[in-house]
């Protein structure tokens, strides 16, 4: 995991975030079916250019959700641990939720509450 304080002075940086859109999901593995057998139907493709193509596509996609899926966190951690609550968790108690360090959930807390500051909600 990317340490969020990294993430954001390099959108900063690079001037508009830019997003990725995800990528159509053609074949999603099902409940109980090995995913050696099926990823994606990406095993079924015998080009490589469209090999290529298709799990670079799934790469970002995956990628972006992450990012997302860690500013949702973000901004989970900051409101658990706002003194405002009257049951604020501090940053040992987030830490030990989501199986981070202590130093670590407090990046993440600082880390959302500038995401609330810019009246995002883990856009």
């Amino acid at each position: 995991m990317s340490d969020p304080a990294d993430r954001q002075r390099s959108a900063e940086g690079a001037g508009a975030a830019r997003r990725f859109r995800p990528a159509p999901l053609l074949f999603e593995p099902r409940a109980g079916e090995a995913e050696a057998e099926h990823f994606f139907d990406l095993e079924s493709i015998e080009d490589p250019g469209e090999l290529l193509r298709r799990s670079t596509e799934l790469a970002l996609a995956f990628r972006a959700a992450a990012e997302r899926a860690t500013d949702f966190q973000a901004v989970a951690a900051a409101e658990l641990a706002d003194p405002r609550r009257f049951d604020a968790l501090s940053c040992a108690e987030i830490a030990d939720r989501a199986d981070w360090t202590p130093d670590y959930a407090a990046k993440m807390v600082e880390y959302g509450r500038v995401l609330q500051k810019q009246g995002r909600r883990a856009e």
